[in-house]
């Protein structure tokens, strides 16, 4: 069993590596503190699972996880963060992350959704399951407006929250600039915005950056 953990804090690292040694003390571990770090690692030595971390010197909000999942197709990822679930979980679960778990139940909960991602299933908390089943039965209240965006949108979203130029965005998402533009429009129209001062602001108020 090999597992691959991506995350920027030394401490969080050595905890998580812990919780996962007293469950599989076979276990082969490799250790990330980037994204180009975790690349590398987890295209020399597929993981049977990997614990990422949204917040990342190199990459910002979703992008980390949009490019393991690309990076590493078909192995399990599941996201460790400090963000508040209802600004992350929907959109993650959407691309494609097998699981979501806030660091403050990585204690409780880490062993339990490993073992569900390595069985090929999916893991979310309690909370989090409410959120969805409310969200297919129509309880859970009117979407905010980085709801309504596409995954790519999303994306273009958060890259200019964090100050990213169109040129960066463009490169990092290997589009053209005029793409990257033609999205910005998008985003502005659907969700209300007049400028990039207004989106990140929104994006700062609903801890939709890291």
């Amino acid at each position: 069993m090999r597992f691959l953990i991506v995350d920027d804090h030394p401490i969080m690292r050595v905890g998580v590596r812990q919780l996962i040694l007293a469950e599989w003390p076979q276990a082969q571990i490799d250790e990330a503190a980037s994204l180009a770090q975790a690349l590398s690692l987890g295209q020399a030595q597929r993981p049977d699972a990997v614990v990422l971390d949204l917040s990342l010197p190199d990459a910002s909000g979703t992008e980390g996880a949009s490019r393991v999942l690309r990076a590493l197709k078909a192995v399990p990822v599941l996201i460790l963060s400090l963000n508040a679930e209802s600004a992350y979980a929907s959109r993650l679960l959407q691309m494609g992350v097998a699981g979501y778990l806030p660091k403050d139940r990585a204690g409780d909960d880490l062993v339990n959704a490993l073992h569900r991602l390595l069985q090929g299933g999916r893991y979310v908390t309690a909370a989090m399951a409410d959120h969805l089943l409310g969200l297919l039965d129509g309880r859970a209240p009117a979407s905010l407006p980085h709801e309504q965006l596409s995954t790519q949108e999303h994306r273009v979203m958060l890259l200019i929250a964090a100050g990213k130029t169109p040129a960066e965005i463009a490169d990092t998402m290997s589009l053209s600039v005029k793409t990257v533009g033609t999205y910005r429009a998008r985003i502005l129209e659907k969700a209300g915005w007049r400028n990039n001062t207004e989106l990140t602001k929104y994006c700062l108020q609903h801890g939709l950056t890291v």
